[in-house]
């Protein structure tokens, strides 16, 4: 079965090449650019990992990503953060989220750092 991500971005064309991207990688993926679906979605989807760009018009992936991190059945799923303010990677693991990548992005950066994460994900599922 493959491995469900739910990624938030508001930039459509980001969201496209990440959507085909991890969809040639063999994920399942749901994209949005709408920071206010997230949560519904997220609970009807049950993702395995979420990535939430930082910046989202009406939204903060930051405080998105600590309501995950607080659902009961979500609190232990993995979550990225995009950011395209560098330099500020301690502010935005306070958050809780699990990985933060910087734009721009190498799309093999992407693919590795989520496969790294169902990785831990899954080797934790089994301790």
């Amino acid at each position: 079965m493959a491995k469900r991500i739910l990624v938030l971005d508001d930039n459509h064309d980001i969201l496209d090449i990440v959507h085909e991207t991890l969809s040639y990688e063999q994920f399942e993926v749901k994209s949005t650019s709408r920071g206010e679906v997230v949560i519904p979605l997220m609970e009807k989807f049950a993702p395995d990992l979420i990535i939430l760009d930082y910046r989202v018009a009406g939204t903060n992936g930051g405080e998105l990503c600590m309501q995950i991190k607080s659902h009961p059945n979500f609190k232990n799923t993995p979550v990225i953060i995009f950011s395209a303010y560098i330099n500020h990677d301690d502010e935005l693991y306070a958050y809780g989220c699990d990985a933060i990548i910087n734009k721009p992005f190498d799309l093999n950066e992407l693919v590795t750092k989520v496969n790294s994460l169902l990785n831990e994900s899954k080797e934790n599922t089994l301790l």
